[in-house]
């Protein structure tokens, strides 16, 4: 069950990076076509400076959305479990059965204390 619902919020995922692809590729396009027609009519090619930043952004969004960002991500993140396993320690080690009552019983503690 828990597999579903991740496969589920990585389907939002891709579906969301599709999504806003067709807004930012709408927002690249005519601010590429302005940026050009400026810089011609004016004869500064500094106007398309900004063209170079957003097309890494476009580039990075379309990997997002059709490319293999996703199945690199994963891959990566397997290589980090397998070789890098002391990065991903929690702190003070894993919660025990009694840390987690401990805990429990001070937050009950603490809101008998409120109700009085």
């Amino acid at each position: 069950m828990q597999n579903q619902m991740r496969e589920r919020q990585m389907a939002m995922q891709v579906a969301w990076s599709r999504e806003f692809l067709k807004y930012f590729g709408s927002f690249f396009g005519l601010t590429t076509l302005g940026l050009t027609v400026g810089a011609v009519k004016k004869r500064k090619a500094a106007l398309l400076a900004p063209v170079v930043p957003l097309s890494f952004i476009l580039a990075y969004q379309v990997d997002a959305a059709y490319g293999s960002l996703i199945h690199r991500m994963r891959e990566e993140a397997e290589s980090i479990m397998a070789s890098e396993s002391e990065r991903l320690a929690l702190p003070q080690g894993m919660p025990t059965f009694e840390s987690i009552e401990k805990s429990r019983r001070a937050k009950a503690h603490l809101s008998s204390l409120l109700e009085k």
